[in-house]
């Protein structure tokens, strides 16, 4: 019930600030920063003053006592531009100014550990964390829902002083004072502007910094958070918490509320790349697939230019093909897997014979020797009535795979009912990424199922028993990685002609993106001289397509995963160190991609701005994956693609490398010059 009231919420959210007003609306342009007339002091009193100007445009009389065009943000960092209240006569004014590019209407943006670490191989004796000294003066910042400073994971033990290179600050605000930054949270800011002028009448929570919903706390810990020493999930998971890069910086930009909107998210951005980031961490999620209409996308191009790694989520609306929306060529884009590590629970039955099952049940208290319930009927477990008729302090069955009934329900029906505890049947994998296991009980697959059901039919008296807070790491029961049933998959629709997304990452119970930040991090220390296409390579051309069984990836249903799901494979980061080879790519090949794309001229400089020209369009940027994309009228036909790549040698000396190819059927080959 609790997600449905969730999902509700941004439905009505999103309903309201399409409906701010008739009269005006919330918009960001796009403007051409060299077309500033030389009495203005900065491009805030230019953008001001073209806004008093249209402000005189004759408006319908039911307007006319509607508040005057308003200034929101501007942005000069990332790219060049404002955001601001106006009606369609005003900003059909706005076009017709001096400098003007594009302009589009403001949009709702969404929201998308202790052993994941260990599983990606770092360790103190060798390999990238000592290389990079774990991290050390790397400034991530995290783009989110903001922080929890009070959490231990942002102690500043051990931590040196600030570099001086940093330009941010704390800002204060509700419940968060500058004493809530450290040496460990070096900067922290929040932006609204955007969210309050489109939904007037939707209070703040807490207007600072401060984290009211953990999303943005649990990034910035994956990603960068301190040491601390026996932690647990309820008593799964037991172990010492620390980030991939712990040594790292952070710095928070607020810009998600009960909801999030583009003007607020791009004046994070812009404010992020001034300061002096290096990494930029972005699990948000926008509906607008044009990369000219993207703010994820243009204020990544502008951060590129500065020499920061943009990363992102690729999203939560697989396991269908062509569900990924930002697939942002110039930004590392992020699948997420499982991780060789299970919260478990052992049901022993009467036999002697036991099964792990999978469950998040947050007590110690076992269940011990009590009746096991099984009847077809009564495993529907799909009502009230129905579970009244099983005996109290009874193990019930519950079967969900029929008719695909919902997890959430049956645990609000288990509840209420007078059943002990459930054995929950489930192929239904997407079951396993709820972490509100409110009931006692394990999940087990139908085949497990059937050494219960035989069990249940022999007995004259059957009997089980549950021992709960078990975590299960290693090989068993299911290899891992496998790759996220809900993990969006390629190819982007924003641009189908480069493979999104990049790389995979641990995310099932944890988040994925933080990781490939937090790996990003420990790159940038170790080597500060590689730019963010050397970084970005080094991670997908030494990244494994193998599980821990050596076998190739799979999806969670066991059939193998494709590249269009789980990019180049898992992240390896003791490799990405030294990569021997790297596909390095500057801003002039972007430039030169984006030029490529068929887009207006208007649409063109929205993203590459006026600084850049289209001398040289070519969708042949030097990127570390290939992807041909065929349509259905190509069926049949011989069909030819050509790729250039250049490799840059970022080993020490000199080596020889020989190319091996695994090639999809029917497909032919050929590399020039030949190695």
């Amino acid at each position: 019930m609790g997600v449905a009231v969730i999902i509700l919420s941004w439905l009505l959210l999103d309903h309201h600030f399409r409906h701010v007003s008739a009269e005006r609306s919330v918009y960001i342009v796009h403007m051409d920063k060299s077309s500033m007339p030389k009495a203005f002091s900065s491009h805030h009193y230019w953008y001001s003053s073209m806004l008093r100007s249209v402000k005189s445009v004759p408006q319908a009389s039911f307007n006319s006592l509607k508040p005057e065009p308003k200034l929101i943000y501007t942005y000069d960092n990332a790219f060049h531009g404002f955001s601001a209240l106006v009606s369609e006569a005003e900003l059909e004014a706005l076009k017709k100014s001096p400098g003007f590019i594009s302009a589009y209407a403001d949009h709702i943006l969404t929201p998308d550990t202790t052993h994941s670490y260990k599983f990606l191989s770092l360790n103190t004796a060798t390999g990238l964390w000592p290389a990079s000294r774990y991290g050390k003066d790397v400034i991530i910042g995290v783009v989110d829902s903001g922080i929890w400073p009070e959490s231990p994971s942002f102690r500043d033990d051990g931590m040196t002083e600030i570099p001086a290179r940093w330009k941010g600050i704390c800002q204060e605000g509700e419940q968060f004072n500058s004493s809530s930054c450290n040496k460990k949270i070096i900067g922290a800011r929040y932006f609204n502007n955007g969210f309050q002028v489109g939904n007037p009448d939707i209070p703040i929570d807490v207007n600072s910094a401060r984290d009211m919903d953990g999303h943005g706390t649990h990034v910035a810990s994956i990603a960068a958070g301190n040491f601390v020493d026996g932690v647990s999930f309820f008593g799964y998971a037991p172990g010492t918490a620390r980030g991939v890069a712990p040594r790292a910086r952070l710095a928070v930009y607020k810009v998600l509320w009960r909801g999030g909107t583009s003007s607020d998210i791009l004046a994070g951005i812009d404010q992020a790349v001034a300061d002096g980031v290096d990494i930029i961490s972005i699990s948000i999620s926008n509906r607008n697939t044009n990369l000219y209409e993207n703010p994820l996308a243009i204020a990544s191009f502008g951060a590129r230019e500065k020499g920061i790694v943009v990363c992102l989520s690729a999203g939560n609306r697989g396991p269908s093909f062509a569900t990924l929306r930002s697939g942002i060529p110039w930004a590392v884009v992020v699948a997420s897997g499982t991780i060789d590590r299970w919260f478990a629970g052992t049901l022993t039955m009467g036999n002697g014979k036991t099964i792990t099952g999978w469950t998040t049940f947050p007590a110690r208290t076992p269940v011990r020797d009590l009746p096991l319930v099984y009847n077809k009927t009564l495993s529907a477990c799909d009502s009230n009535e129905l579970l009244a008729e099983a005996p109290d302090q009874s193990v019930v069955v519950c079967d969900v795979t029929i008719e695909n009934r919902s997890f959430l329900f049956l645990m609000e029906y288990l509840s209420e009912s007078n059943v002990r505890a459930a054995i929950i049947i489930a192929e239904d994998i997407s079951i396993f990424r709820s972490v509100s296991f409110p009931y006692p009980g394990v999940v087990i697959s139908p085949t497990e199922a059937q050494q219960v059901l035989d069990y249940a039919s022999s007995s004259s008296a059957p009997r089980v028993s549950i021992d709960f807070q078990q975590t299960v790491l290693g090989t068993g029961p299911r290899a891992a990685p496998a790759l996220s049933d809900d993990s969006s998959r390629g190819p982007a629709r924003s641009y189908p002609h480069i493979l999104k997304p990049d790389i995979m990452a641990p995310g099932v119970h944890i988040n994925g993106l933080p990781h490939i930040a937090g790996v990003a991090a420990l790159l940038k220390a170790a080597h500060p001289e590689w730019s963010p296409a050397a970084i970005q390579s080094a991670m997908m051309t030494t990244s494994n397509p193998l599980d821990n069984t050596n076998q190739p990836i799979k999806e969670q249903d066991n059939t193998v995963a494709s590249p269009l799901g789980m990019g180049s494979g898992l992240v390896n980061p003791n490799r990405a160190l030294d990569p021997g080879l790297v596909y390095d790519a500057s801003q002039q090949d972007l430039v030169n991609l984006v030029c490529s794309m068929n887009f207006t001229r208007e649409q063109t400089q929205t993203i590459i701005r006026s600084s850049y020209n289209c001398s040289t369009p070519s969708s042949n940027l030097n990127y570390p994956s290939f992807i041909v994309v065929y349509n259905s009228q190509d069926q049949g036909m011989t069909l030819t693609r050509r790729f250039q790549r250049t490799l840059t040698n970022v080993g020490d000396g000199a080596a020889t490398y020989r190319v091996k190819l695994e090639k999809p059927k029917n497909t032919r080959i050929q590399i020039r010059p030949q190695i």
